[in-house]
């Protein structure tokens, strides 16, 4: 990692760092990949910008990045939200390609603003980029051709509305070619599916989970080698439940198995599932079974 990150700010500052002359709005850019020149950059260069960013590269065929190996060669769309930090890829040349960055003053107060959050591949890791086919390619290029001719021009009271509404078009479209990717890529995706469910039922079943505390959606995800988004937009797709709704579940089965099996107190084994305070888990019981410990016990 790159002892120095260098923050951007602002869109004039991204076009200084790109070379690419002065931005035509304050608040979004579209700057072609395939032009500007790459080795400005160092493989170790790193970022920060106050940007969202959806980009859009082709490479030369495959390339090494951190421990793994991608094919970029079809095309793929990459996202990312304001304030990660972003390395420089490595020194294989760009085919073709754009980027977008639009900063959140843009949208802020407006429905795109309040909504963005729901596209959470915003926070999706390098490897589950989006890969696309020409036509899908065809489609989005359409969109930011539209964006680039509605902030290139004179601005004036319709400009800001027509670039959301084109914005929130092109998010449509990534939203549904996402899925499309889910689809075909069902296999694999069970696969995952699958170990998930082996990781979860691994945890619970060892004695130190009074020590270790509850799992969360990011530390599964990392023993998956995926991005927490990732995991919890798979499961939903594929079981209708969220990752923290599999994690409960999988919690209640164990409370009830402690609570049938045993003679230990309810908050004895609220300590022994993790839980700092009986009420909590008291609560989480009762709102997954209608019945709270003592009387899922008793059978009343």
């Amino acid at each position: 990692m790159a002892d120095n990150i260098i923050q951007i700010n602002s869109i004039s500052k991204l076009h200084e760092i790109y070379d690419c002359g002065k931005p035509q709005h304050p608040l979004i850019s579209i700057i072609d990949l395939s032009a500007i020149n790459h080795r400005l950059f160092h493989e170790d260069t790193a970022f920060r910008m106050s940007f969202y960013t959806i980009s859009c590269k082709q490479f030369k065929g495959w390339f090494n990045y951190g421990r793994q190996t991608y094919d970029f060669s079809e095309g793929s769309l990459m996202f990312t939200s304001p304030d990660q930090v972003l390395r420089s890829g490595p020194d294989v040349p760009i085919e073709e390609g754009w980027a977008l960055f639009f900063h959140p003053d843009l949208i802020h107060g407006t429905e795109l603003g309040r909504t963005i959050q729901q596209y959470t591949f915003f926070l999706y890791d390098l490897n589950e980029a989006l890969h696309i086919s020409d036509e899908e390619k065809n489609i989005l290029q359409d969109c930011i051709g539209k964006i680039k001719r509605e902030y290139g021009q004179h601005i004036d009271k319709h400009t800001e509305g027509l670039i959301i509404k084109n914005i929130e078009l092109l998010l449509s479209y990534c939203e549904r070619f996402y899925d499309r990717q889910f689809y075909t890529r069902r296999k694999a995706n069970n696969d995952i599916v699958q170990r998930f469910e082996r990781l979860l039922r691994d945890y619970f079943s060892q004695d130190d989970l009074a020590e270790r505390g509850l799992p969360d959606v990011k530390y599964l995800a990392g023993q998956l080698n995926i991005s927490a988004s990732y995991l919890s937009d798979l499961l939903n797709k594929y079981t209708g439940k969220t990752t923290q709704e599999h994690i409960h579940l999988q919690l209640v089965d164990k409370a009830k198995s402690l609570l049938l099996g045993t003679e230990k107190q309810v908050s004895e084994i609220a300590y022994e599932l993790g839980f700092l305070y009986p009420s909590h888990f008291t609560k989480l019981f009762k709102t997954s079974t209608g019945l709270s410990p003592r009387e899922y016990r008793t059978g009343n």
